[in-house]
């Protein structure tokens, strides 16, 4: 299965992405947010998995057109994303999202990795119409978390060998959401590394957490976006 680049509008503008959409023409929908390297194969591949589960899924290109594979590079595009454009970006995703005939639920879900992962949290903290998180091993540094309108459950997926998110912040990140009065479900994975699920990375990925939290993904939104 195989999805297309499109454009999408964006208060006033468009923003590029990928669709991919399931076999059987319609489903709920999901927004696969990029890590740090921008959209390449992994993430296009993450939203083709999706569709082959039933979902609608749409991967927005956060850098417009940039992409890499060094580390530095990817830092400096991270660094370099402007929140505020990425949150109209996000919110444009939604609202087209929720427009499409073929999508059958009436709130979309939000996943993201690393990067991805905050900007999924974020997306879910102020727009109403996301029904469902999940944040894989969130981190960026320029994106604040306001949980007070915070209204759909988190799905939480990290790693204990997280140099970049620690246990630690994982479990302050859990409380923070629990004592906002937010549905929780956080795992994080032993012996595991950061970007544990990324299949492209065979330094860190690791296989069995991966399908394991790969399961607990699509249950999740199963769960909440039907």
């Amino acid at each position: 299965m195989a999805g297309e680049l499109i454009e999408f509008p964006s208060n006033g503008s468009t923003t590029p992405g990928y669709l991919s959409k399931p076999a059987s023409g319609s489903g709920p929908a999901v927004i696969v947010i990029q890590e740090w390297w921008g959209l390449v194969d992994h993430i296009k591949q993450v939203a083709d998995r999706f569709a082959a589960e039933g979902f609608v899924a749409l991967a927005p290109d956060m850098y417009h057109g940039e992409s890499t594979d060094s580390p530095d590079d990817a830092g400096r595009l991270m660094m370099a994303l402007d929140i505020d454009r990425a949150a109209t970006d996000l919110s444009g995703a939604v609202g087209y999202l929720c427009g499409l005939d073929e999508v059958t639920a009436a709130k979309v879900g939000t996943v993201g990795f690393c990067m991805g992962g905050q900007l999924a949290l974020a997306t879910a903290c102020r727009s109403e119409q996301v029904g469902a998180c999940a944040d894989f091993y969130g981190v960026h540094p320029n994106v604040t978390l306001d949980f007070s309108a915070l209204r759909a459950p988190v799905l939480g997926v990290f790693a204990e060998n997280d140099e970049f998110v620690s246990p630690e912040v994982a479990r302050k990140l859990e409380h923070d959401l629990k004592s906002a009065g937010a549905q929780t479900d956080f795992h994080i994975y032993p012996g595991v590394d950061h970007a544990f699920f990324n299949d492209s990375r065979p330094d860190v990925y690791n296989e069995s957490a991966a399908n394991d939290a790969w399961q607990r993904t699509v249950e999740f939104f199963r769960a909440h976006l039907a």
